[in-house]
């Protein structure tokens, strides 16, 4: 922070914090939190969209020798539940927004502490107009009330003071828990040490050099965060990666609001924008994205689902920058490889691996398969987490014996390295470069008292790649399909909520009863060819 104190580090509705505001605030807030008596090594939750909160939140956490457990705020009451009890988190920081629903589970977890944010607070004078929209006009912030409950700025005033207890950290210390769907319907912690997440750093840094030494030459790299910094691409390919670069970061809160992400974009020369697909072809659809100044646009890095062709190829003609992707999970930290920043053209593989990353295609028994077959993608590297939180069973079903962790994807590598994704060997359903499992949503729908039985499948969505589909057998010969989505929307996070329901007379199985869902997939498969 000091090396960059005068430079801008992260810029939200056009008001801006500095390298030196983000040590000071940080100091400030780990001081409070460190205040509550909290051990070294506590979870504290975050739960806010990209704000300025949230880089400062972080740190401070950091600092103060905690862990991070991101939460994405969009979730309901059940499943924040469930990450708050798993982790154990005893603090909270959360938005306003959001506080409505922390209140509703809070007494049934460890949590004592909670930090409640305004969209406002760090934005100076404007802040006062941005909190009466969102609250009077808008009325987005339902009404709440925690008890003991602190403003973000009361804790932030505290804090300056009181004097940082400063933590010894060490390398094997837990840094982030990064939470991630369970192939058994619950999802799991993946546990990412502080060098888990250094290495991964450094590793995107070296990636990205060869792109930012080709003319022209940028001051300060500017990098575009549209990305939700709860996920684990965002949190390094954009926050961690651009303080290691001396970067800004633009804060997009809401980037589902196309026009008003455009707009953003008119005022910056941006040179590094990492994204999802459905958000590359947002923008390409939007009318005034190709009046944006691209001439400083040095990398542009998909990930987190699958990067399509026809939108590699239209992103290129609008910005003359090549779409390069890259392959990771939330339990490497999450970069595992990628096409070279440098690339002139779109190759469709998921590149090759980050350096200091091993990958091997395995088969079922373990044994690697010839180059050309298809194998499971496995990897090996400093930034592949230890395992998933308190669930050493969990992890050893995905760590192989010789220190290799087990992707569940299936990929073919060709002689020259490079990998291609053929196939999911899980039944995980990705929509938006959020992974969504099967068990988690059958579960919610069989608790349909007008459900008998039911299997939950991933369909083409030309919006998010995948979408949900939900194959039910009535209990209740009067359920409608909305009755079902709108159940849905009471128990899951909106990217969960099945977008199409089909109901049958029965479901396929094995002859132990096991549903078939590769049977439904592939019967879908065959109606669309």
């Amino acid at each position: 922070f000091a090396k960059f104190a005068d430079r801008k580090a992260f810029i939200c509705m056009d008001k801006s914090i500095s390298y030196r505001d983000l040590d000071e605030m940080s100091l400030a807030l780990a001081a409070y939190l460190q205040s509550k008596g909290m051990q070294k090594g506590a979870r504290v939750a975050l739960m806010m969209p990209n704000v300025l909160q949230y880089p400062v939140s972080t740190a401070a956490v950091l600092r103060a020798g905690y862990a991070v457990v991101n939460v994405n705020p969009l979730y309901t009451p059940r499943e924040l539940e469930h990450q708050l009890k798993d982790s154990g988190a005893e603090a909270i920081i959360v938005l306003e927004n959001f506080a409505t629903t922390v209140q509703q589970v809070i007494g049934k977890t460890a949590v004592k502490h909670v930090i409640v944010g305004s969209m406002g607070d760090l934005l100076g004078l404007k802040g006062v107009i941005v909190n009466l929209v969102v609250r009077r006009l808008k009325k987005m912030v339902p009404a709440y009330a925690i008890p003991g409950a602190v403003t973000f700025n009361d804790a932030l005033a505290a804090g300056r003071g009181m004097k940082l207890n400063k933590p010894k950290i060490a390398r094997d210390d837990v840094a982030f828990l990064q939470y991630t769907g369970g192939t058994t319907g619950v999802s799991k912690g993946a546990t990412l040490l502080h060098r888990n997440i250094l290495a991964n750093v450094l590793q995107n840094d070296a990636w990205m050099q060869p792109a930012l030494k080709k003319p022209p030459h940028v001051e300060q790299l500017f990098i575009v965060c549209a990305l939700p910094l709860y996920h684990v691409f965002a949190l390094t390919a954009c926050y961690l990666l651009g303080i290691r670069a001396g970067g800004v970061d633009l804060l997009i809160p809401n980037p589902r609001d196309m026009a008003g992400f455009v707009k953003e974009l008119m005022k910056y020369q941006i040179n590094f924008f990492p994204a999802v697909n459905t958000l590359y072809n947002g923008l390409l659809h939007t009318s005034g994205f190709d009046k944006v100044d691209f001439s400083k646009l040095k990398v542009s890095n998909g990930g987190g689902m699958a990067t399509e062709k026809a939108v590699a190829e239209r992103w290129l003609k609008v910005t003359g920058c090549p779409l390069s992707e890259g392959y990771g999970l939330s339990e490497t930290s999450p970069t595992l490889t990628c096409n070279p920043a440098d690339t002139d053209k779109f190759s469709g593989s998921i590149g090759i691996p980050v350096p200091s990353t091993y990958l091997s295609m395995r088969d079922d028994d373990g044994n690697e398969v010839p180059l050309g077959q298809p194998g499971e993608i496995c990897a090996k590297g400093p930034q592949v987490m230890v395992g998933y939180w308190n669930r050493p069973d969990e992890t050893a079903k995905v760590m192989t014996a010789d220190g290799y962790f087990r992707t569940g994807d299936i990929g073919v590598m060709t002689p020259d390295g490079y990998t291609k994704i053929v196939d999911r060997k899980k039944d995980m359903i990705l929509v938006s470069g959020f992974n969504v499992y099967p068990n988690e949503i059958e579960e919610v729908i069989a608790g349909h008292p007008g459900v008998l039985e039911c299997a939950v499948i991933g369909v083409e969505d030309p919006r998010s790649g995948e979408a949900v589909k939900a194959f039910v057998v009535k209990k209740d010969p009067n359920v409608t399909a909305e009755d079902i989505i709108k159940y849905c929307g009471t128990q899951l996070t909106n990217y969960k909520v099945p977008k199409q329901i089909e109901f049958r007379t029965d479901l396929p199985k094995t002859n132990v009863g096991k549903i078939l869902r590769r049977e439904l997939r592939d019967e879908k498969k065959a109606a669309a060819a």
